[in-house]
């Protein structure tokens, strides 16, 4: 792409050819033309004089003093030799010409008689062969019968052409100089405020909001309200792609919300698949036993009877842990915060749990002489409680102990239950809170886990808009949550 000129050289250069044009057609007419415009004044000023002379013959004022000095002062004015005679040869009056200059130009109105046939004007030219010079002649008759004789040298008007001319260059030359620097200042003045707008323009499209066009102290009307329009512009279009950017963000959103729920679909459907696979199996298998009487004994069928009632109550169970989950995570559960105990809850769980936990031997440990007041859901806590331990009873092993406690930390209540055995590998940590993930599949399986119970602790206490977590310790894990404190004034 062709590079272009800046609008600062365009203008001075544009500027400065019409100077140089205006100058040079001027120095043009003054050598063609001034001369013949000085010949054409000079004629008009002897002609003048000669009405002058005339008036004065009719009026018989020829010899009057105050004439006289009206007239040499004009010739003088205008260089020109004047000499008025009668027929006898004997001068009536002179222009300022010396006695030796009138006896000069009596001969030579002898020379040229009256000519006013030969121009109408009563002017003729005449050059000097000796001295090279020419001069503008009147040589004719006065109203009164005397005769006038005047000339005036052209070479005298040529010389002033040429002062004139020379004069006009040199001034000229002067004015291209002072007009360019004039041009100059005016064209960084009347660029400055566009170079503002052009820049303003490549930060707007470059999307900075923050350029401003700032008004200049000698800037154009037009080019000041084309720079607030600039402005308001900017604020227009930074309001708008605001706008569009959180729309933009919002879209993602939904999209990346319906993404994560097509995805937890197929996740779900997959997991609770595979998650019923077994237990089907196992009905149908033991149904199909009953059915054939594979034993005839009643202890056989009994023991049926037992696994398939079992298979189906873990199934019952999965299926009302997923639909609490489903309302928690889709927000069709709400909390009911209240002021509560949260040693008597945690109390209550320990003693709902308590012979679960004497069928394997597990010793559960817990404070209960200090009494703290929380704010939350006191059910949906309680659900939490319940899963803590139960999952603690299932992973106990080691000194089979299970240590349920709590501090304050800050303005919140951290509530934890510690149970010893195997820590979670690191890897896994943080994936016990995704549904249907076991970290040992094969003992979940055993004490009929459905990995669940996790997320929806994870999901209540969403919905409180507090924390959980896990924390390896040394001889086993630690589970915990936090609630907001109440301050109870004594």
């Amino acid at each position: 792409m062709k590079k272009k000129t800046s609008l600062s050289f365009q203008l001075v250069f544009t500027m400065l050819i019409l100077v140089i044009g205006v100058v040079g057609i001027f120095w043009i007419m003054n050598n063609t033309l001034l001369e013949k415009y000085y010949v054409y004044s000079k004629e008009k000023e002897m002609l003048s004089v000669y009405d002058m002379v005339n008036r004065a013959a009719v009026d018989d004022d020829l010899s009057d003093s105050q004439f006289n000095l009206s007239l040499k002062k004009k010739c003088a004015r205008g260089n020109i030799d004047v000499v008025v005679f009668n027929k006898y040869g004997k001068v009536v009056i002179e222009g300022p010409a010396d006695s030796q200059e009138i006896m000069g130009l009596l001969f030579e109105a002898g020379l040229y008689k009256y000519s006013a046939e030969y121009n109408s004007k009563k002017i003729i030219r005449q050059r000097d062969s000796n001295l090279g010079t020419d001069y503008i002649i009147i040589n004719t008759l006065l109203a009164d019968g005397n005769y006038i004789y005047m000339k005036t040298p052209i070479e005298s008007i040529r010389e002033s052409v040429n002062v004139s001319n020379q004069f006009f260059l040199i001034g000229g030359f002067v004015a291209v100089i002072i007009g360019v620097i004039v041009i100059v200042f005016l064209a960084r003045n009347l660029s400055r405020p566009i170079r503002s707008l052009s820049n303003l323009s490549m930060r707007m499209a470059a999307l900075d909001f923050e350029a401003e066009y700032i008004h200049t102290k000698h800037g154009a009307r037009e080019i000041d309200e084309l720079g607030e329009h600039m402005n308001e512009l900017s604020g227009a279009l930074e309001h708008t792609i605001s706008e569009l950017k959180i729309a933009n963000n919002e879209l993602k959103r939904d999209i990346k919300k319906k993404e994560e729920i097509d995805e937890m679909r197929k996740e779900f459907l997959s997991n609770v698949s595979h998650e019923l696979k077994t237990p089907l199996a196992l009905i149908s298998g033991y149904a199909e036993g009953l059915k054939d009487a594979v034993n005839d004994d009643e202890e056989s069928r009994n023991f049926y009877c037992e696994v398939i009632m079992d298979e189906t109550d873990k199934m019952n169970r999965m299926v009302m842990k997923l639909l609490s989950l489903n309302k928690l995570e889709f927000g069709k559960d709400t909390v009911e915060i209240e002021r509560f105990d949260i040693t008597e809850v945690i109390a209550g769980v320990i003693n709902s749990s308590s012979l679960m936990a004497a069928q394997n031997d597990i010793n559960i440990l817990f404070d209960d002489s200090r009494h703290e007041y929380v704010w939350g859901d006191v059910f949906k806590i309680e659900e939490v409680l319940t899963n803590y331990i139960s999952n603690a009873i299932n992973h106990c092993e080691g000194r089979k102990e299970i240590v349920v406690s709590y501090k304050k930390v800050d303005n919140k209540l951290r509530v934890s239950v510690f149970n010893t055995g195997k820590q979670i590998p690191e890897d896994s940590i943080d994936k016990v809170w995704i549904k249907f993930y076991k970290v040992d599949k094969a003992r979940t399986r055993e004490y009929g886990g459905s990995g669940i119970g996790l997320s929806i602790v994870k999901a209540i206490m969403e919905l409180h808009d507090q924390k959980c977590g896990v924390i390896n310790r040394e001889d086993g894990v630690e589970f915990w949550f936090e609630l907001e404190l109440c301050i109870v004034n004594s």
